[in-house]
């Protein structure tokens, strides 16, 4: 039914952001919403997807055309819902997601939270090949801004993702030695850090 939607920024959770359309706020749940950041009060254009369950109509955002259709591609896969697909989309290396998948790596697909050895290789058996043209599409961008909150907010957003407290909490060791200038960059990092285990 929507392709994308264009407002204003007025909110940011650790699960979603929140869009104002001519006086409408529109709730949009993303992978990692501080990517945004520095959007607030901005007019932003995030592609979404509804999703209709008996008890809610949802929307899920994607930066690009590129996202939206590697989600949904993972939608069509047996035992990965909306809740777990966003999880996966929240690690930006996309790239490195559908490399996995083409060269069958289930021990990388199940550092995803969700995602259990028969998930992963079910993933390579439905997508495998059929990702080839979404490898070469420029999925991040880069956002400005500091907040002393960073660190607090990307372990807040690790949680939303469906990570358990006792990995948050090894990754949030390693973070606190870090100084990064905003919660996407700790984030960023915290994926990147939980893919690696």
């Amino acid at each position: 039914m929507y392709e994308y939607i264009t407002g204003r920024l007025t909110f940011i959770s650790p699960s979603y952001v929140v869009l104002d359309v001519n006086g409408i706020g529109y709730q949009i749940a993303l992978g990692n919403p501080y990517r945004y950041s520095s959007k607030m009060e901005q007019s932003v254009t995030i592609y979404v997807q509804q999703i209709i369950r008996e008890d809610a109509h949802l929307l899920y955002g994607f930066e690009t055309l590129a996202e939206k259709e590697l989600f949904l591609r993972l939608l069509s896969v047996s035992g990965i819902g909306p809740k777990s697909g966003l999880a996966i989309m929240a690690n930006e290396d996309h790239q490195g997601l559908i490399q996995a998948i083409e060269a069958g790596d289930v021990t990388y697909l199940t550092k995803f939270p969700g995602v259990g050895k028969k998930t992963a290789q079910q993933m390579v058996l439905d997508l495998k090949g059929k990702l080839t043209e979404l490898v070469e599409d420029p999925m991040s961008l880069f956002y400005e801004g500091n907040d002393d909150t960073a660190l607090a907010e990307a372990m807040e957003a690790l949680q939303a993702l469906g990570y358990s407290p006792k990995e948050i909490k090894k990754v949030e060791k390693v973070l606190e030695k870090e100084s990064l200038p905003n919660t996407d960059d700790y984030l960023r990092a915290a994926l990147k850090l939980m893919m690696k285990k």
